[in-house]
């Protein structure tokens, strides 16, 4: 945290607000209708912010993904702006959540959970981190380079997974132009990457190219060492 800032509101005497208690404390701090109270700014003159944040926690807490933006419109002070920016928040925090308890059963399973990477318009590599139950632990996009190249390191490929105490990993990335067949530095970035997983004991178990319309799996190919399997 900023001292400047932290000097300036102990002179100012001010109760301070959820947004400078949570610059303060971090963004867990806040209950969840201050968490509300963040995302929709200022309530209105005939509905102010504190009252406003617990009438949407209540649609929230009690309406379906199908009528959560019609519920939050029939609150008064909720313009479309406001709407769209809760029910947003929300399904940002769905789709980023709902890997945390999927079962990989085959390495193309994490496909529902890539493929906006095809929309890209460089390259993206990515690492999905996988435990021993070879549930998705995590994704983490290690390197974004030109339109048909990201630069890649086994350092930084397999550092999540070390820090994770993950049991395997998944390797993505997607190629913004043309077909999805590996390149000559795709198949030796993965060789590379391979030898690097069995010195330390992680499995590789695919890699994976993808494209807006199509995928190329180098465990489908037989590309792999026979330990990469799932």
């Amino acid at each position: 945290m900023d001292k400047n800032f932290l000097l300036e509101w102990k002179k100012s005497n001010k109760k301070p607000d959820i947004r400078e208690l949570t610059l303060i404390n971090g963004i867990t701090f806040p209950s969840n209708e201050e968490l509300i109270m963040l995302i929709l700014g200022r309530g209105t003159q005939s509905n102010p912010i504190e009252k406003l944040s617990a009438q949407v926690m209540n649609v929230i807490e009690t309406s379906s993904e199908k009528d959560i933006i019609e519920n939050l419109r029939m609150i008064n002070g909720m313009g479309t702006s406001k709407v769209l920016a809760v029910a947003a928040s929300l399904e940002l925090g769905r789709r980023m959540s709902e890997h945390k308890t999927k079962t990989i059963e085959n390495p193309t399973d994490i496909l529902p959970f890539i493929k906006h990477f095809s929309l890209k318009k460089t390259e993206h590599f990515i690492t999905v981190t996988l435990n021993g139950a070879h549930e998705l632990m995590n994704l983490h996009v290690i390197s974004i380079g030109t339109t048909n190249r990201a630069l890649i390191h086994p350092r930084e490929v397999f550092e999540p997974a070390v820090t994770e105490h993950a049991s395997g990993i998944i390797c993505c990335h997607n190629h913004p132009f043309g077909h999805c067949y590996p390149s000559k530095a795709d198949l030796e970035s993965t060789k590379t990457l391979q030898e690097a997983a069995m010195v330390l004991g992680i499995c590789f178990m695919d890699h994976l190219i993808i494209t807006q319309n199509e995928y190329f799996s180098f465990l489908e190919h037989g590309l792999l060492n026979e330990e990469s399997k799932i």
